[in-house]
């Protein structure tokens, strides 16, 4: 278990929502208009990846059991909390719920239906992990680096490009780690 870094934060924003499935899109929602209002809109598509992912996975573990569950059917266990840090040179992106369970990166299989969420989390993050609050539940949370906010114009195409090299390579040093055997097909 570990825990995310905790010094002077620039900007903090959170939101609690009903564990129903359509926080998930809720979730994106938010991080659409928190990354705008701050000025991140390039880093909006991988922080919405992973609120998507660990929102899906807090839904599952503290939820409505209902599949058509609406919020009005939430009751206090049924509560996730979604905040946003951008601490430094890097944005934060936590999802509180009530369980006590520890997400963990199933192996990566082809012919798996489901299971990838927290690889993805792992592949487009710094780091990612998990904090167990005094109030009780967890927190899962990421890390994504930010870009040089120095950086203008051409500097920061290359910049870009350097990022999405950076995911690329992350995503494939995760793929090494499938068995030769199973990428056989």
């Amino acid at each position: 278990m570990t825990t995310p870094p905790a010094p002077r934060c620039l900007c903090v924003s959170n939101i609690r929502l009903a564990a129903v499935l359509t926080a998930v899109g809720l979730a994106r929602e938010f991080v659409r208009q928190t990354l705008r209002l701050w000025q991140l809109a390039d880093q909006i598509d991988s922080a919405e990846l992973v609120v998507s992912e660990l929102v899906t996975n807090a839904v599952k573990s503290t939820g409505v059991a209902e599949p058509n569950a609406t919020g009005s059917m939430a009751k206090a266990q049924h509560i996730i909390g979604v905040q946003l840090r951008l601490v430094g040179a890097s944005l934060y992106v936590e999802v509180w719920d009530r369980g006590d369970g520890s997400p963990v990166i199933p192996e990566q299989t082809l012919d798996a239906e489901g299971g990838r969420g927290l690889f993805l989390v792992a592949c487009v993050s710094e780091r990612w992990g998990i904090h167990r609050p005094g109030v009780g539940g967890k927190t899962v949370w990421s890390e994504l680096p930010l870009p040089d906010p120095g950086r203008h114009g051409r500097e920061a195409g290359e910049g870009r490009e350097r990022a999405d090299m950076a995911l690329v390579q992350r995503v494939l040093e995760g793929l090494r780690q499938v068995p030769a055997a199973e990428l056989v097909g």
